[in-house]
């Protein structure tokens, strides 16, 4: 947020993204990741995703990793040791209801320590940087970025990011312009 009030948008927006990474279901950051994009230059549409994806990331990301895994233990505590004689047949389906939901817990929690651990996602620190087709500065220039802008970082070659945008385009821009989340 001091970033944010001092008007240095580019490690605004990488903080938020790291707290973020860190609590994926708070809304506040969120709201303040949303509000310091606005004041980013470029103003990039992400490609559709399939819904049912989309989905999945949106129950994922209600909770962190650490709820996640708190969820697969409370489930299997309610899967192995209720005792419920006179409603069996309940019990049973409920069983099963807890077996998916540890199930999809447990891929929810992997998927976000994932996340934490292979970071492949940059922000563009530079003010103004030249996307080029080629690790080189004398390949050709694709497009240009400016600071605050969130890449994907594909591949690297020496001091060269292979990076892809939200809306699907590719190039290459040297690796000091940019700061992993």
């Amino acid at each position: 947020n001091a970033y944010y009030k001092e008007n240095k948008i580019a490690p605004a927006i990488l903080n938020y993204e790291r707290a973020l990474l860190l609590d994926p279901g708070d809304g506040d950051i969120r709201f303040n990741l949303q509000l310091a994009r606005q004041k980013s230059v470029d103003k990039i549409e992400p490609v559709g995703d399939f819904f049912l994806h989309r989905w999945f990331d949106k129950v994922q990301n209600m909770g962190a990793a650490d709820s996640w895994a708190q969820t697969v233990i409370g489930c299997l505590i309610l899967f192995f040791f209720s005792k419920w004689i006179h409603l069996k047949k309940i019990g049973f389906y409920l069983g099963l209801v807890f077996l998916v939901l540890v199930i999809f817990a447990n891929i929810f929690a992997g998927n976000q320590k994932s996340e934490l651990v292979n970071r492949k996602s940059a922000i563009v620190f530079a003010p103004t940087v030249t996307v080029k087709s080629s690790p080189d500065a004398s390949g050709t220039d694709l497009f240009i970025l400016h600071e605050g802008t969130k890449v994907s970082i594909k591949s690297k070659l020496g001091d060269w990011n292979e990076i892809e945008m939200e809306d699907g385009n590719v190039g290459w821009m040297p690796s000091k312009d940019i700061e992993i989340i």
